[in-house]
């Protein structure tokens, strides 16, 4: 629909006196409007406070003038919604900036105005830090100030002259004359705003929001954005609280504490409670602040683990939300549209005096005046439309609060003793008085994380679900007392009792991992903020290729530096392999497929921490040209199938002369560089962060062995391979996989592996070396109990010599890392048994799911037995024990054919 500039010039005449007022004092931009010259008109009204006898005049006249081009365009059609709030925050920003600096030339005379003002920073929030201002909005910044940057006179004390500066800057915007004035300014958003004075020192702030700031002051730095003064300073201020922003685990308390803000707005919103004469359109039910709310409460939960929903804008927000799958993208679109609507009839209401109203008039002539100016039929019209608006909104609002908030109010108080036991003797524990005891004690005092009353309260709410799926877990004393660790392991429990509150499904689950995961109980103990990812029915999908998880590994957050880029992948990394977890224990997928997403995220985890550690030790020594790392990974990295336990074996060589120099500020020798940057990329991966340990790392497959340097040229690891290796080193390099390097750096190292394990060698030297060292290993690692399947004889290290065995002497067939494809390609060259290929997967699947359901190889108890014969595709624990005593015995077959003698088994 074209812009009808002329109809929207009548409209403002008949039913907006402010308007018509505007049109009449200003012609030469009525004339503009009345040709519709937007461009012209807009250029005009940002030149209008040009001559003016001060700032605040010149603000004032570009002001009005900017009003009534902006009002006239958006009656016209011509201008969007989301181009009028945008004009009318970037003049905002202008205003700001400009009284900043009135305020520091007033105190620092030396100060050059045409400089950027150092040290006041202004922190625009909600509609401004959005870019959403309407047309008589208040802006409420918060006004900081750094004392050693801030221009002032000599003898002036820093505090004091920045209060200077913040007085200056609302008198400049919001004193009023007969030219009208530029902007209320509302300073309440500062920190502590009934004691605090007008500016705030950066560290005061820091110091405020990582300590006491409350909920709403974390949804209100949702859309805060540094808008005048030092930018810089202000981008670094809300870097530096981005942690209070943003948590990393999901907060569902925050629904409950805006479900309560929602319940006192609306109870404190003067005029109709329903849409009619005087309905609020911003507070009341349905209305513009819960559409806000219900995007920024999905933010608070969830923008901390997903940085894309990190936006300003409402409408933004809304879109992001449906495109990560968190509300339904029809949901979305409704809320979308209602918003604009709804802020568009905010406008018009503005239009007409303005004033910084959001109610509809009181009596129906008025009323009749806002819907001719927005161009509707009749007040009634206008009343049926917001009618229709506010219930949709109100009714998903609600919706949302409701669904995740506890209903009722608890009373937090001690449980009695008696009524206690009786609730858990008839829950069948086996000592209810000594656990109701326990219990008591938890909420006494003892433990740290239920000391607060909030946390108290929410843990009532879930205590009788939580009791009841202990008593049903399958070892409930086991679960109970991991539950103890947890909650000693925690500072603070309330962010987990609100998400089981939210999401009850998750109690049975916690209790079922508690009970039969030591592993992950111990990582869940930790981390309590683990359980955050398995709200969604993602979580049983198995993680993407390397490539994906890579690119998900390498989303780090700017301003970033390494140790934060190592907590960064620490924290993903954990919760994948966390979610690996659940999802063998609740047996969603086949352990193999498990085992080799396990060795996906490992080798996505080294490219990316290789990668920053090669990054930050590029910053001081620069490069070796011609040269690069490689990492070759060996043993189960190499092959590509983890388990929860398993370390990385690794070795690390470099391309090109190592005789040559880096290019750095600190050079060094080639061979020294990547010995100091493989030691770096090593403790990349392994040492312990604030987020925990990542893996274990195993280089004493290098060349030089377990007290050499870490690193070796890649001339160097050929002329060992092919001169020095024991054949024991061949057998490992038919696993071997180059994970790291460009494409051009790993073929030559793929050659070298593939030339070594197809060249001729004397076949019964082949036999009697594997056979000694087979022997010595079973002298000195023997099994460590009955589910070892991977040291007990007719296990998989037996499976494994015999396929190595095969492969090197015949040079070429099945030559794959991955041992499930090579036994399959061998079967298939009529070199091995094909029962192999059975007993290969028995065995893998029974060690991936022993690992973290049996990890000190004992048969488990009863609950954790059946979890294992339903990962691993059994019917009952008879059935696996049968099919792991057949798969041994076909391995102890494929031994006598291949090496001509008896391999003695239990099975």
């Amino acid at each position: 629909m074209s812009a009808d500039w002329t109809a929207a010039i009548a409209r403002a005449r008949a039913h907006a006196p402010y308007l018509a007022g505007a049109l009449d004092r200003l012609p030469r931009l009525t004339e503009l409007l009345a040709a519709g010259d937007s461009a012209g008109a807009l250029a005009l009204a940002k030149a209008a406070g040009e001559g003016a006898p001060d700032t605040s005049a010149a603000l004032r006249r570009e002001k009005q003038a900017l009003a009534l081009a902006l009002a006239i365009g958006d009656l016209a059609g011509a201008f969007p919604l989301l181009e009028v709030t945008g004009a009318l925050s970037a003049f905002a920003d202008r205003a700001l900036n400009a009284a900043i600096v009135e305020g520091i030339r007033r105190r620092a005379p030396d100060f050059d105005p045409a400089h950027t003002p150092t040290g006041f920073i202004a922190l625009a929030l909600g509609k401004h830090g959005a870019g959403e201002l309407n047309y008589s909005s208040d802006i409420d910044p918060i006004l900081l100030f750094d004392p050693l940057l801030l221009p002032r006179r000599e003898r002036d004390e820093p505090g004091e002259a920045a209060q200077r500066v913040a007085r200056t800057v609302v008198e400049t915007l919001s004193r009023m004359d007969h030219e009208g004035y530029v902007f209320r300014v509302d300073l309440r958003l500062r920190p502590a705003s009934e004691v605090s004075p007008l500016a705030i020192s950066v560290n005061a702030a820091l110091t405020h929001y990582e300590s006491s700031a409350l909920t709403w002051e974390r949804a209100a730095f949702i859309r805060a954005r540094a808008c005048a003064g030092d930018i810089a300073a202000g981008e670094g201020f809300l870097a530096a609280i981005r942690p209070f922003v943003w948590r990393r685990s999901l907060d569902f308390g925050a629904i409950a504490e805006i479900g309560r803000l929602t319940a006192q707005i609306r109870a404190s919103t003067r005029g109709s409670a329903v849409v009619g004469p005087g309905f609020d359109l911003k507070k009341g039910r349905g209305g513009i602040r819960e559409v806000e709310f219900y995007a920024q409460t999905h933010q608070l939960i969830h923008g901390g683990r997903n940085p894309a929903l990190r936006l300003r804008g409402t409408r933004a927000t809304l879109d992001a939300l449906a495109a990560a799958g968190l509300v339904p993208a029809e949901e979305a679109r409704l809320l979308g549209e209602s918003y604009d609507r709804l802020r568009t009839v905010e406008h018009r209401l503005q239009m007409m005096q303005d004033q910084q109203t959001h109610s509809l008039p009181k009596t129906a002539e008025a009323i009749e005046a806002v819907a001719r100016l927005d161009g509707l039929a009749s007040g009634q019209a206008l009343l049926g439309e917001l009618t229709e608006i506010t219930e949709a909104v109100g009714s998903r609002y609600d919706a949302l609060i409701m669904a995740n908030t506890p209903q009722g109010s608890v009373v937090v108080a001690m449980p009695e003793q008696s009524s206690l036991v009786e609730e858990l003797e008839a829950l069948r524990f086996t000592e209810p008085a000594a656990l109701a005891e326990r219990i008591r004690g938890w909420l006494g005092g003892k433990v740290r994380a239920l000391r607060s009353e909030a946390a108290r309260a929410a843990f009532e709410t879930i205590r009788p679900d939580l009791l009841a799926a202990f008593a049903a877990a399958p070892e409930p004393e086991r679960a109970l007392a991991r539950w103890e660790q947890l909650l000693g392991n925690l500072p603070t429990a309330i962010n987990l009792f609100n998400l089981l509150v939210a999401r009850p499904a998750l109690i049975e689950l916690l209790a079922r991992i508690l009970g039969l995961a030591p592993p992950l109980a111990d990582a869940l103990a930790r981390r309590a903020d683990l359980l955050d990812p398995l709200i969604d029915a993602s979580a049983f999908d198995l993680p993407g290729t390397v490539e994906d998880l890579t690119a998900q590994l390498s989303r780090f957050e700017s301003g970033d530096d390494y140790e934060r880029k190592l907590d960064a992948v620490r924290r993903k990394v954990g919760e994948i392999r966390f979610k690996l977890g659940v999802q063998l224990i609740e047996g969603a997928n086949d352990p193999i497929a498990i085992g080799q997403a396990l060795a996906r995220i490992a080798e996505a985890a080294l490219v990316v921490l290789t990668d920053a550690a090669a990054c930050e030790f590029r910053a001081a020594h620069g490069a070796v040209p011609g040269s690069e790392l490689l990492v070759l990974g060996l043993g189960r990295m190499g092959g590509g199938v983890l388990t929860h336990a398993s370390d990385l074996d690794l070795i690390y060589l470099f391309s090109g002369d190592h005789q040559a120099e880096s290019d750095g500020r600190r050079p060094l020798g080639a061979t020294h560089y990547y010995n100091r940057l493989s030691q770096r990329a090593i403790s990349a991966l392994s040492v312990a962060t604030a987020q925990g340990a990542l893996f274990e790392v195993d280089t004493r497959l290098r060349p030089s062995g377990e007290q050499g340097p870490p690193a070796a040229s890649l001339d160097s690891f050929e002329r060992y391979q092919r001169e020095q290796a024991w054949t024991w080193e061949h057998m490992a390099l038919c696993r071997a996989r180059p994970l790291y390097g460009s494409a051009e750096g790993r073929a030559p190292l793929a050659a070298i592996v593939r030339d070594v394990l197809t060249a001729p060698r004397d076949d019964d030297k082949l036999r009697t070396d594997v056979l000694e060292m087979r022997a010595k290993m079973a002298n000195h690692k023997p099994p460590k109990g009955p589910l070892d399947v991977k040291l007990a004889r007719g296990g998989l290290v037996d499976l494994e010599f015999i396929i190595h065995f095969i492969q090197l002497r015949e040079r070429g067939p099945g030559l794959d890392p991955d041992i499930g494809e090579a036994v399959r390609a061998l079967a298939a060259a009529g070199l091995l048994p094909p029962t192999l290929v059975e007993a290969h997967d028995a065995l893998t699947r029974l060690l991936v799911a022993g690992r973290l359901l049996a990890p000190d190889m004992q048969v488990p108890g009863p609950a954790a037995c059946m979890a294992l014969v339903r990962a691993c595709g059994y019917g009952d624990w008879e059935a696996l024990e049968q099919g792991l005593g057949l798969a041994r015995r076909h391995v102890a077959a494929a031994w006598q054919e291949a090496f001509g003698e008896t391999l003695e088994t239990d099975a």
